[in-house]
């Protein structure tokens, strides 16, 4: 049985003093906890994490890394920097870097290949957007986006990603796929990783909107082994309640 994780993704938010007061009340509330959990914070605040982290439950992440293993890259990360402060994950593919900075599925799968090699664990990341879903469009996007990036894996790097689904149109919006929904996609999903033998492996996390009151349904789903949780991941009652709610 695959085992749960909670993953926090913190996004363009916080500072010093803020990141002490989140970590530490997340460290003090894990007693009991059932689920791994880690949190991926923006660059400047890594050695923050590994700080205030190092001997805890609590693995730490990035929230992107380059494709280039170094070079005249000016204002990217590379993975090998990522592991010297002792990162665990990195999210790649977020819908945000796709929207945003026009991230192809090509480029994601190579960011991808990139924390392999360093030996990071990737959060890849696919969705659809609303015009997607309602053009019944749904399973060809989100299977074209995890394609992209198992066409560059054997079967033995494939078993060690993360996959996160993440409905575009209920980040951030109040909106949330119902736990039938979600099961739905994270069942082709987890039928599509069976061409690489890593289907009994890969966990996969819904990255929709999960909040302490919609976590325990939706982690009660067969194909749903955790969650990437935006803006419940600032509040440390609120991360620690969804992580809680996989007991």
């Amino acid at each position: 049985m695959r085992r749960k994780l909670v993953v926090g993704n913190w996004k363009m938010n916080g500072s010093r003093a803020v990141n002490a007061a989140l970590l530490s009340g997340i460290t003090a509330g894990l007693d009991g906890a059932a689920a791994d959990c880690a949190v991926c914070a923006p660059a400047p605040y890594l050695a923050q994490c590994e700080s205030a982290l190092a001997g805890t439950p609590v693995a730490w992440g990035a929230q992107d890394l380059s494709a280039h293993a170094g070079g005249a890259f000016t204002g990217e990360v590379s993975a090998a920097m990522l592991a010297d402060f002792a990162c665990k994950y990195v999210i790649v593919g977020h819908s945000e870097r796709r929207a945003y900075h026009a991230e192809s599925n090509e480029l994601v799968a190579k960011k991808a290949v990139a924390a392999l090699e360093a030996g990071l664990t990737p959060i890849v990341c696919v969705g659809e957007t609303l015009a997607e879903r309602e053009a019944g469009r749904t399973g060809a996007v989100v299977s074209a986006q995890l394609d992209a990036v198992l066409a560059l894996l054997d079967d033995a790097a494939a078993a060690r990603i993360v996959l996160a689904y993440e409905p575009v149109w209920a980040i951030g919006t109040g909106k949330t796929a119902t736990p039938e929904m979600a099961q739905e996609v994270h069942a082709q999903l987890r039928a599509q990783l069976k061409q690489k033998n890593a289907a009994d492996a890969v966990q996969i996390l819904y990255g929709g909107s999960m909040k302490p009151d919609n976590a325990k349904e939706l982690m009660a789903q067969p194909d749903i082994d955790g969650g990437l949780i935006g803006g419940a991941a600032l509040k440390a009652a609120d991360f620690l309640a969804i992580i809680h709610a996989t007991r």
